[in-house]
C-alpha cells in the first residue's frame, strides 16, 4: 500500500514538474508578444540539446517507448529494420529541402508551393493533407498512454483521453514553441533514464545479454535481413527500408512541425549540424526500445502474462512488466506513468505547428480577419490550437479501437506521406509543371490512396504474432503484487494448449496473411499491399499524374515555364 501512494506521488509530482518548465520558460524567456515569436521561438533561445531532443521525440513519439517493445514481443525484429529508411532520408532532407527554405523567409512551410506553383489551391491541398495527417498521428500520441494508465492505475480511457488532452491545451494557450521544446527535453530525459534501468535490471535477471540474445534469437524474435519482395507481408527489409525512406522525407521535408523547429535555431549551418546528430541520436532511441522489449521477452519467454490473461492488448506488456518486477522499487512506477503520459502532452508542439498552417492558409484569407493585427493573429492561432485540441481528443477515441499503436501510427503515417511528399518532389525536381499537373496528382494520389485502405478493411485479418508459451510457469513465476487469475487446472490446461505445433497455434491466435500467389483477384492483391508501401505509391501516382497532366495542359512557349523562386532550376 505504501508503494503505490509513493508512485501516485511520483507521479504527481513530474506532472507539476512539466508545469514547472512551461512557467519557467514563460519568465526566463523572451516574451512570445508577435506571431513569429510564438509560433518559431526567438532565434537561439532553444539550445542545441533541447532541439535534438525535441526533434527526435517529435519523430519517434511515445510509440519508441510503449509500442516498439512490445512490437518486438509479439511480433519480431522486422520494424527494426526501418532505420535504413530513416538514416538514409536525413541527408536529403540537408541537401534539398532544407536550402529552399532557408533561402525563403517563409512562416509556413507550405507557403513555398504557392510561390512555386502560383496557387492557392495546391498550397492548401498541402496543408489539408498535413492537418489530416497531424490530427490522426496525435489521437495516437494522446491514446498510448492511456494504455499504461489503464492498466496500472485502472484509469478508463475515456478520462486520460480527456485529461492529457485538456493539460496539451493549457499548454497551447500559456507556451509557445519554446515551451514545448523544453519540456519534449525534460520528457525524453527522463523516459531515456528509465529504459536504461529497465535493460540493466532485466540483464540481471535474464542471466545477461547473451542469454538475452540467445532466447531471443531461438524463438524467432531476431529476423534480420528478409529481402522477400511480396508486397503482402507485413513487413520485409526492403518494405521497410523504402517505406520509411519516403515517410522520414515527408516528416523532415515537408511536414510544418518538423521544419518550425528548424526555424527557431540561429542559422542554417546549426539545423544542418543538428540533423547530422539526429541520425546516431534516433539509432540509439530507437533501439533501446528495441533492447527493452528484448530484455522483457526474455523473462517472459516461457510464461506469456496476455495468454494467461492477465493483459489484453499487446501495448500492455510494458507496464505489466515493471508492475510485476518493480514492486521493490517505490515510485519507478509512478515515475514511468508520468513519463508516458508527459508523452502525451507532445503534441503541444504540434497543436502549435496545425494551428499555425490553419491560420496562414485558410483562416486568415476569410475576409473579416483579413489585415488583422499581431496580436489578433497570435488569439485567432491560440484559438485554433484550442479546437484543434478537441478534435484530437475525438480521434483518440477512435484510435482506441485500434489493434496496437505502431500499427496505427504507421498506417497514419505512411497512407498521408505520398500526397504531402510527391507534390514537393513535383515542385523542386519537375520545374516544367504547373499547378493543374499538382493538384491532380495530388488529388489523385489521396484517391488511390484511400481506395486501398477503404478496400483493404474489406478483407478479415488478423493480427499476425508469433508463438509464445506458458510452459514455465509456476505459482511463483509472477511477483506478490500481481494477484493470480487463473487456477491450477486451468493453468494446466492453457499450458497443453500452447504446447501444439507452431501451425495450430498459429491457426487459432490469428489469421495468417493474405497469401498473394493463392489468388488472381487484382482488387484482392491491391488490398493486400502492406501499408508500409503506401507512401511510396502515393508519391509514384502524384508525380506521374502531375507530370502528364502538366504536359497536356502546358502552352508550348517559353513563357510558361514556370518561375522557381530560388531563381534556378532544381535538379531533374
Amino acid at each position: 500500500m505504501q508503494s503505490i501512494i509513493f508512485d501516485y506521488a511520483v507521479f504527481l509530482l513530474l506532472i507539476a514538474l512539466s508545469f514547472a518548465v512551461l512557467i519557467y520558460s514563460k519568465i526566463t524567456g523572451p516574451k512570445e508578444q508577435t506571431k513569429a515569436n510564438y509560433v518559431f521561438a526567438s532565434k537561439g533561445s532553444v539550445s542545441m540539446g533541447a532541439m535534438l531532443l525535441s526533434i527526435t521525440r517529435g519523430f519517434l513519439g511515445v510509440k519508441v517507448f510503449l509500442g516498439y517493445p512490445s512490437e518486438f514481443y509479439y511480433r519480431g525484429s522486422g520494424m527494426w529494420e526501418t532505420l535504413y529508411g530513416m538514416s538514409l532520408a536525413f541527408p536529403l532532407v540537408l541537401y534539398f529541402f532544407l536550402p529552399v527554405y532557408f533561402n525563403l523567409g517563409i512562416t509556413s512551410v507550405y507557403q513555398y508551393l504557392d510561390m512555386r506553383f502560383k496557387s492557392r489551391l495546391v498550397r492548401r491541398l498541402a496543408s489539408a493533407t498535413y492537418f489530416i495527417r497531424s490530427i490522426q498521428n496525435l489521437g495516437v500520441t494522446v491514446f498510448t498512454p492511456c494504455v499504461a494508465l489503464k492498466t496500472v492505475m485502472g484509469l478508463p480511457y475515456w478520462f486520460s483521453i480527456i485529461l492529457i488532452t485538456s493539460i496539451s491545451i493549457v499548454f497551447t494557450v500559456l507556451g509557445g514553441l519554446r515551451s514545448a521544446i523544453l519540456a519534449d527535453a525534460v520528457q525524453s530525459l527522463v523516459m531515456i533514464g528509465c529504459s536504461i534501468v529497465i535493460i540493466i535490471h532485466g540483464f540481471f535477471i535474464a542471466k545477461g545479454p547473451l542469454n538475452v540474445f540467445e532466447v531471443t534469437k531461438e524463438r524467432d524474435r531476431l529476423d534480420f535481413f528478409n529481402f522477400n519482395i511480396d508486397p503482402t507481408l507485413r513487413v520485409s527489409t526492403v518494405s521497410a527500408t523504402l517505406g520509411q525512406l519516403f515517410m522520414t522525407l515527408s516528416m523532415f521535408g515537408c511536414q510544418q512541425n518538423i521544419v518550425q523547429r528548424y526555424f527557431s535555431m540561429e542559422s542554417q549551418k546549426q539545423v544542418e549540424k543538428a540533423l547530422w546528430l539526429t541520425i546516431p541520436l534516433t539509432i540509439f532511441l530507437f533501439s533501446l526500445s528495441w533492447i527493452v522489449g528484448m530484455v522483457i521477452f526474455t523473462v517472459y519467454a516461457d510464461c506469456d502474462p496476455r495468454a494467461l490473461g492477465y493483459i489484453s492488448e499487446i501495448d500492455e506488456i510494458i507496464p505489466f512488466y515493471i508492475e510485476d518486477r518493480f514492486y521493490f522499487l517505490p515510485g519507478f512506477m509512478g515515475l514511468v506513468l508520468a513519463s508516458l503520459f508527459n508523452s502525451g502532452l507532445s503534441i503541444v508542439s504540434n497543436l502549435n505547428s496545425i494551428s499555425t498552417v490553419a491560420w496562414e492558409d485558410f483562416v486568415s484569407q476569410i475576409p473579416i480577419f483579413k489585415g488583422a493585427s499581431e496580436k489578433k493573429q497570435l488569439w485567432c492561432i491560440k484559438s485554433i490550437g484550442v479546437i484543434t485540441g478537441f478534435i484530437v481528443m475525438g480521434v483518440a477515441f477512435i484510435v482506441a479501437q485500434s489493434s496496437g499503436v505502431i500499427d496505427a501510427s504507421q498506417l497514419m503515417t505512411s497512407a498521408t506521406s505520398g500526397p504531402l511528399l510527391g507534390v514537393f518532389v513535383l515542385a523542386m525536381f519537375f520545374p516544367s509543371t504547373n499547378w493543374k499537373g499538382a493538384a491532380a496528382g495530388m488529388i489523385s494520389s489521396h484517391l488511390m490512396t484511400l481506395f486501398i485502405v477503404l478496400g483493404s478493411l474489406s478483407i478479415a485479418k488478423e493480427p499476425n504474432y508469433l508463438p509464445v508459451s506458458t510452459e514455465g510457469c509456476t505459482n511463483t513465476t509472477f511477483s506478490p503484487h500481481i494477484e493470480p487469475i487463473f487456477d491450477i487446472q486451468y493453468n494446466q490446461y492453457k499450458m497443453s494448449f500452447l504446447n501444439k505445433t507452431h501451425d495450430e497455434i498459429s491457426s487459432v491466435l490469428s489469421t495468417p496473411e493474405v497469401d498473394s500467389s493463392s489468388t488472381d483477384d487484382i482488387l484482392t492483391m491491391l488490398y493486400s499491399i502492406t501499408y508500409m508501401y503506401y507512401s511510396l505509391l502515393g508519391t509514384f501516382v502524384l508525380v506521374f499524374v502531375g507530370v502528364i497532366v502538366s504536359y497536356m495542359t502546358a502552352i508550348r512557349t517559353r513563357d510558361d515555364i514556370q518561375y522557381h523562386p530560388l531563381g534556378y532550376e532544381p535538379i531533374l
